[in-house]
């Protein structure tokens, strides 16, 4: 009886031992491993620049950095273009599904409020979508990198390069929100510059406006030689669309889409985007790497080509990735500012941006590339639509880090 009293005591005090097992086994799974939220539009006009395509790209960044002692896992959601509704999301993903990096925030607007949620809660905010320079600028974090492009750059890759070409009048369609005012005064800047003129700019609602006619008579009637669209999405190839049922260009206008991606002009079709001057920093033509990169995620991409901002969000989950092996994963979990350190001091090096580097600031440096879209005689065949007309090195192509007026480079 005294045996079968001890040996009952001895089972009893395994069990909860045993029973502690699967909830160790999960908590130490819990540590190694890293949360990716891809936040973006996925319903709404940008859906084609972030969407699902971007998730896509982020797991071929999982997938191309291999198994290197930690597990990644890979959430997403639809902000819907709200910065309350992407405030939410990114609050629950930190508070309740531990997410480590918050990737891509389509909308400048809803990329500032996250940028502050992840300053607060001392996560990393890696942002390809939004083009504010705000993000570098005044409201600079220690947490936020910022890959792909700005206004600053559209501007200064396109505002410029077309007063050279002979553009030197401008008459601006703008998008009335932050985004396309930064990029109206970004881009006016380079004209005025480079010895050209703004002779006026009319804004357009957002969102929620679909017939830009009323828009180009005005600009028509400036006699501007070109028009710029500071717009994005469905605005861009609303605008572009109406503006060749006009036949502006015939009559000599030069239209400059100040933000467009080869998916846009995919939707266009050469027949009516043929001529378009644009800037972007990653075309999936452009090299040997991008051709490779492109082929390696085409069978996830539904046929579609990697815009630049999806290519970034590879990019920078792919240099995120780098930072973790190289500080540990449980230092890279326990702040946002250390693990945005470690890759702002490690160089970048990927198949769809090449060599590059993260500034003081959390600028991502990279060279930016003014494009023309192709006649449809010039293309050899899909998705072949631009051709390369000038180069901004990487170290001319963003803002000067002294002019942005980051509070991390006062300090």
């Amino acid at each position: 009886m005294a045996t079968n009293r001890r040996t009952l005591l001895k089972a009893a005090t395994a069990l909860p031992a045993l029973g502690a097992l699967p909830w160790r086994h999960a908590r130490a799974q819990a540590a190694a491993t890293i949360r990716i939220g891809v936040l973006n539009d996925q319903s709404g006009m940008y859906r084609d620049i972030s969407g699902q395509t971007a998730v896509a790209c982020a797991r071929q960044a999982v997938a191309d950095f291999g198994a290197q002692g930690f597990t990644v896992e890979i959430l997403s959601a639809d902000h819907q273009n709200r910065p309350d509704v992407g405030s939410n999301i990114a609050r629950q993903w930190i508070d309740r599904d531990g997410v480590d990096l918050i990737l891509d925030v389509t909308t400048s607007s809803v990329a500032l409020a996250v940028n502050d949620i992840c300053r607060e809660k001392n996560k990393v905010h890696l942002n390809s979508t939004a083009a504010t320079s705000d993000l570098t600028g005044a409201r600079c974090a220690p947490t936020t990198v910022h890959w792909t492009y700005d206004t600053y750059m559209l501007a200064r890759s396109t505002g410029g390069a077309m007063v050279r070409a002979g553009g030197d009048s401008w008459y601006f369609i703008t998008a009335d929100y932050a985004f396309g005012h930064a990029l109206e005064r970004d881009t006016g800047e380079f004209v005025r510059q480079a010895g050209g003129r703004v002779l006026g700019n009319v804004r357009t609602p957002f969102p929620g406006t679909t017939d830009f006619s009323s828009y180009l008579v005005q600009a028509q009637a400036s006699r501007a030689k070109v028009i710029g669209f500071a717009n994005a999405g469905a605005d861009t190839t609303n605008c572009i669309k109406q503006a060749a049922e006009f036949g502006l260009t015939r009559r000599g206008v030069k239209l400059a889409s100040l933000l467009m991606f080869i998916t846009d002009v995919h939707a266009l079709g050469l027949q009516t985007a043929q001529g378009l001057v644009c800037s972007e920093t990653f075309y999936w033509d452009l090299n040997d790497r991008t051709r490779a990169f492109t082929q390696r995620v085409l069978p996830n991409m539904g046929g579609l080509r990697p815009a630049m901002t999806q290519a970034g969000c590879y990019a920078g989950v792919l240099h995120y990735l780098k930072a973790v092996q190289d500080m540990g994963v449980a230092a890279a979990k326990a702040s946002g500012v250390e693990a945005v350190n470690r890759m702002k001091a490690m160089p970048t090096d990927d198949d769809a941006f090449g060599p590059g580097s993260i500034r003081a600031d959390g600028r991502k440096i990279h060279p930016a590339y003014l494009f023309e879209v192709k006649a449809p005689g010039e293309s050899r065949g899909p998705w072949d639509y631009y051709k390369l007309l000038q180069t901004t090195a990487a170290e001319e192509a963003f803002r000067p880090v002294a002019q942005g007026g980051c509070p991390l480079i006062r300090a």
